[in-house]
């Protein structure tokens, strides 16, 4: 089975900083893009990162550009995404998801496969 597992999130102060990891099974790691998404209370889901199967290819919501950094442990399974100067209004669930071919990498429906999400809070 296909599972992806979101994990690190927490409560942290406006200024923190926080790395979110994204482990996956069950699939050919290497040949699958990998985003992260968000969703706040009363929001729509938000493309916030994503990363190629080749690496080659990153992709940052301009909200968040200067600030995290998307990567991957093809050893590991799992891709990082490193949260740093986190803002209030980074508090969502956050969310990874994977496909194999993604051509809009900030489109939910694009990815087929989706892990449940890690609750981030930034108090202020």
């Amino acid at each position: 089975d296909v599972q992806l597992q979101a994990s690190g999130g927490g409560l942290v102060q406006a200024g923190g900083s926080l790395r979110l990891s994204c482990a996956a099974s069950g699939f050919t790691f290497d040949d699958y893009a990998i985003g992260w998404f968000r969703q706040a209370p009363g929001k729509e889901r938000e493309g916030v990162s994503f990363i190629s199967s080749s690496e080659s290819r990153t992709y940052y919501t301009n909200s968040v550009k200067g600030r995290f950094t998307i990567s991957s442990d093809n050893a590991k399974n799992t891709v990082y995404l490193q949260m740093n100067s986190l803002k209030p209004e980074d508090t969502a669930v956050y969310y990874c998801a994977a496909d194999s071919m993604v051509d809009e990498v900030d489109v939910a429906d694009e990815y087929y496969y989706w892990g449940r999400g890690t609750l981030v809070t930034v108090s202020s």
